[in-house]
């Protein structure tokens, strides 16, 4: 069955950047949108940064103009660029999809979370 594989998280400096991928595992007939989401530690999770089939993309108020999403359709692959990190973009990440099948159905799809640690 499909799942998401994430990488790119680890360790850096305030000020650094991280690049984080995403990809399903197995065969998907239709993505509909996909995006990253992160939790802290005795916080919720909360939206990061979304990218739709047609290209629309959304970004929390907190990192919009330092993260960016992106994704290669030929791999059905999101990436999500972050730079100028702060200590507060440490969190678990993880990567979302939405999809249809292909009789219609619809399912939703996490990744099991990559950790990122912005600290000096």
């Amino acid at each position: 069955q499909v799942q998401l594989v994430e990488s790119g998280g680890g360790l850096v400096q305030p000020g650094g950047s991280l690049r984080l991928s995403c990809a399903p595992s197995g065969s998907v007939f239709s993505i509909n949108a996909m995006g990253w989401y992160r939790q802290a530690p005795g916080k919720q999770r909360e939206l990061v940064a979304r990218i739709t089939s047609a290209g629309s993309t959304n970004y929390a108020d907190s990192v919009l103009g330092r993260f960016t999403i992106s994704r290669d359709s030929a791999k059905n692959t999101v990436y999500l660029q972050m730079n100028s990190l702060k200590p507060e973009d440490t969190a678990v990440y993880y990567c979302h999809m939405n999809t249809y099948g292909f009789v219609g159905d619809q399912y939703d799809y996490w990744g099991q979370g990559t950790q990122v640690t912005v600290s000096s």
